[in-house]
């Protein structure tokens, strides 16, 4: 007898099960509005507004906090600042009743991005690696698949370890502390110049655009403020040295961004939890076209992601989905690949296990 199909829940169950679930150790304010928004039915008329795909209730909250940081809103602007659940529920409430239109708009062209920051710590050491074992004395950097283009700013952040080991600028305004797992200290060899920054997404951000960063910071709930304060740094220092910007296919247009590498810096590729929005097979393109385009030079791949999620990247014997990502290096050249585990890390890179040796 087959099982009994599971009904599917109704979009105000979804904005409940949300607010008392997903939200509610991480932000108290976020989990009460989504709580009344699934108690209004004007309110949840608006949501119908948006695309199917794009009423999720994370990303519809982006869109209200949006219009507040836009002066749209004002009311929840205030509730906001005040943080203040009960007036900010009825004023997100308030403001769906009153633009739903505005509502739709955002999010039809919108992508929720959040955990965006703090990639350094586990890709500065990686780059340097490559940079070393090529003899590189420049490099340039293509990021692939994280919008905001942070990790491209990579040779312009400060680390401290939580072993005592330092890195990078002591007077940037990024500060990272990550935590060092085992016995095994990272490399911190400095980093070679970057010549080329790009950023490689179909929703890539203009960090200099106001537009842009303030919807960065709208995918931040409100009331997480030292998440919105290193948020605000990124987005000084990633706008103090924008990158080059191609809105394209993730696969497609990668010969193009080597191309654009001068032809004495070594190009290093890095992805960072990007490969599992792609179907198996697309990985597989994307290697390729790494490997193509290594046919007259060598080219790097840094790459932080779940366990197996990269190809050719080994696994070290983890099973996929195992609560860490491994961090590969891959060397591409007219003579072939050779990739390399060469760390563990976890909580998008707030923790690492660096494996190479020194």
């Amino acid at each position: 007898m087959l099982p009994a199909r599971r009904k599917a829940r109704t979009l105000g169950e979804v904005y409940r099960r949300f607010g008392e679930v997903d939200a509610a150790e991480t932000s108290p304010l976020s989990a009460r509005v989504a709580v009344a928004l699934s108690e209004s039915p004007e309110a949840l008329r608006a949501v119908e507004e948006a695309p199917a795909r794009k009423r999720h209730p994370a990303l519809i909250l982006a869109v209200l906090h949006d219009l507040a940081l836009a002066g749209r809103a004002p009311a929840l602007a205030a509730a906001h600042a005040a943080g203040d659940g009960d007036a900010a529920a009825a004023a997100a409430v308030e403001t769906l009743r009153q633009r739903p239109d505005a509502v739709g708009e955002i999010a039809a062209c919108r992508r929720l991005l959040t955990d965006e920051t703090g990639r350094g710590a586990v890709l500065s050491p990686a780059v340097s690696e490559a940079a070393r074992r090529i003899g590189a004395r420049s490099v340039g950097l293509i990021d692939v698949g994280r919008p905001a283009g942070f990790n491209l700013q990579v040779d312009r952040v400060g680390i401290t370890y939580s072993n005592g080991q330092s890195w990078g600028d002591p007077m940037s305004p990024v500060q990272l502390s990550p935590s060092i797992v085992g016995d095994r200290s990272v490399p911190t060899r400095a980093m070679p110049d970057v010549v080329t920054r790009v950023l490689v997404d179909p929703d890539a951000l203009d960090v200099t655009d106001h537009d842009d960063a303030r919807w960065l910071r709208a995918c931040l709930p409100p009331d997480q403020m030292k998440r919105a304060e290193q948020l605000d740094a990124e987005i000084e220092l990633a706008s103090s040295a924008p990158p080059v910007l191609l809105r394209d296919d993730l696969v497609g247009v990668l010969p193009e961004a080597i191309a654009s590498v001068p032809s004495k810096a070594l190009p290093v590729v890095t992805t960072t939890w990007a490969l599992s929005r792609l179907s198996p097979e697309k990985r597989l393109r994307f290697v390729q076209r790494l490997t193509d385009a290594a046919a007259d030079r060598t080219v790097a791949w840094v790459s932080a992601e779940g366990v197996g999620v990269a190809p050719t990247v080994p696994t070290l014997g983890d099973r996929p989905a195992s609560g860490h990502s491994i961090v590969g290096l891959t060397v591409i050249d007219p003579s072939g690949r050779r990739s390399e585990a060469v760390g563990r890390c976890w909580s998008r890179g707030r923790m690492l296990a660096w494996l190479a040796g020194s």
